[in-house]
């Protein structure tokens, strides 16, 4: 049975950032398991209409509404093929095509490249050194999973390194090592936490963070702990006080060439102070922590002058080499909680470049969904207000995507109600697991697409609208959800082939040094 809905509707999208860690069950591959497809009942249409008519009068603006069957099949829809723009829903496009390019096992690397030998006698490197990034997204995040820049220096430490002499100079398989911000952001969101620079250069997801509490005793400098990435400690200067009471009268600023300054007062009472904001200057934060890394395991560096970009001569043999979680736990953390720079860096390392990789994206997404107009995306996160797709394309895309061999298992990699960005998606009849979909928001954009556990069967639902009442339409998106959920069937996979991942997992690789050259002859006088 079809069940349509007369066209009525109007208009546009933010990435929320936040982050965590976490540990995924794959195996899932529409039909879903356990999941039986039968006619949708008879009140679904009843539900949807007055549904529709409460959320369009709550929320005026353009609505592109899709609810299809597990083979992508519409069962409702309004405005289905109006072209809006998604918001984060895009991530759900881009984590889709990283798959298609690199396969769910790919791994970023981050290594020390160079030639030469470490002085058995001194523990001097004789040779040429370089850090090789290439924009891993979960790269030096203290306290949470991810590759660190200590293992590296670990590793130098455990193979009779301890003094590395001269610059740090920087390369990338990618080409030049940078970050810039994608031209087709709006000014407006560059450099805030959910918005910092992409490129091959990133730790931390871009973020420099540290706290600053009250001094021991008056008159003493606030102090300044809990560094992230490790190492921005030394670039924060204290010029403030510790006084009387407990009011906090702190000043942070941003000062030249990516360092920090602290003024005013902070009263001895005050409560502990969090800063967090992105890194302007990433290759400043990078030298830091990489003399922190090194400082941890006993190695000296003299860097001499500053920092630059690798001759020809640096060579190619790996000297030390850290690697990433495999793609489908990047996949997942980035989709639970919307991290726009790991969407970004996915699309530069399956793409190449913003734009090659966005016009890349486009094309994947025609090519799945089968559909030519109304799609076209500019960038990895959803982040540009320039993004546009159809309601019916992401349930299309629900509907085939996990049919294809780089799609398999793929609706797990969404985050579940109650779990990320579907946190507020819980009721009391809405059962664990009963939904995976991800959000988008922006200043006029709610999107929520997804797959339903419903008692007749999977439902695929795609609602995206674009407007000013962003809170009204998100509060109705939510309760859709809700109500069609209600005592639905949780989305499970084959368990005969539920596997275990965690972000994390095995993160580096112990590579032996090149042994010294032979002693030099005696020196002959003829």
């Amino acid at each position: 049975m079809r069940l349509t809905r007369p066209n009525i509707v109007r208009h546009h999208t933010f990435a929320l950032h936040a982050r965590l860690v976490i540990g995924f069950a794959v195996g899932l591959a529409l039909p879903l398991a356990g999941q039986q497809k039968t006619a949708p009942s008879p009140n679904l249409q009843e539900q949807l209409n007055h549904w529709y008519r409460n959320a369009s009068r709550a929320a005026p603006g353009e609505w592109g509404v899709a609810v299809g069957d597990e083979t992508g099949r519409l069962l409702w829809s309004a405005n289905a093929t109006r072209s809006l723009t998604p918001a984060s829903a895009v991530k759900l496009f881009t984590t889709g095509f990283a798959r298609t390019v690199l396969g769910s096992e790919a791994r970023q690397v981050t290594r020390v490249v160079g030639t030469g030998y470490a002085d058995p006698e001194t523990g001097t490197w004789i040779g040429t050194w370089a850090l090789e990034l290439n924009g891993d997204p979960t790269l030096e995040r203290p306290g949470r999973s991810g590759p660190m820049l200590r293992d590296l220096a670990t590793q130098l430490h455990e193979q009779g390194v301890r003094r590395l002499l001269g610059p740090l100079e920087l390369q990338s398989a990618a080409g030049l090592p940078e970050a810039t911000y994608p031209s087709v952001w709006l000014q407006r969101h560059r450099g805030r936490r959910y918005a910092p620079l992409i490129g091959s250069v990133t730790l931390n997801e871009n973020v420099v963070a540290f706290t600053v509490s009250p001094g021991t005793a008056l008159g003493e400098p606030p102090i300044v702990a809990d560094p992230a990435p490790e190492g921005v400690a030394s670039l924060v200067s204290v010029e403030a006080k510790t006084v009387q009471g407990s009011r906090d009268r702190l000043r942070i600023l941003i000062a030249d060439g990516g360092r920090y300054r602290i003024t005013g007062t902070m009263g001895i009472r005050a409560r502990k102070r969090y800063f967090a904001g992105g890194a302007r200057e990433p290759r400043t934060i990078l030298a830091a922590t990489w003399q922190a890394a090194l400082d941890s395991v006993g190695i000296e560096w003299v860097p001499t002058s500053g920092m630059s970009t690798p001759s020809s001569s640096i060579g190619q043999l790996t000297l030390a080499e850290i690697v990433s979680p495999p793609l489908d736990s990047i996949v997942a953390e980035i989709n639970e909680q919307s991290i726009n720079i790991g969407a970004e860096s996915l699309l530069l390392w399956a793409g190449g470049s913003t734009e090659e990789g966005a016009r890349r994206l486009t094309e994947h997404v025609k090519q799945v969904t089968g559909e030519a107009l109304g799609i076209n995306i500019v960038d990895g996160s959803g982040l540009s207000g320039d993004d546009r797709a159809t309601a019916n394309s992401f349930v299309q895309y629900l509907a085939r995507f996990p049919e294809t061999e780089e799609g398999k298992n793929f609706p797990l990699l969404l985050p579940a109600n109650g779990s990320g960005t579907l946190k507020r998606l819980q009721s009391r009849s809405l059962g664990p697991g009963v939904v995976r979909a991800k959000t988008g928001t922006l200043g006029n954009v709610s999107s929520l697409v997804g797959y339903l556990g419903h008692k007749d069967g999977v439902l695929l639902i795609s609602m995206l609208y674009n407007g000013r009442n962003v809170y009204a339409a998100k509060q109705h998106q939510w309760l859709l959800f809700k109500t069609l959920g209600a005592q639905g069937t949780p989305i499970v996979g084959d368990q005969s082939s539920v596997g275990e991942m965690s972000l994390g997992g095995e993160n580096r690789a112990v590579v032996p040094l090149p042994p010294p050259p032979p002693p030099l002859p005696p020196h002959d006088p003829r």
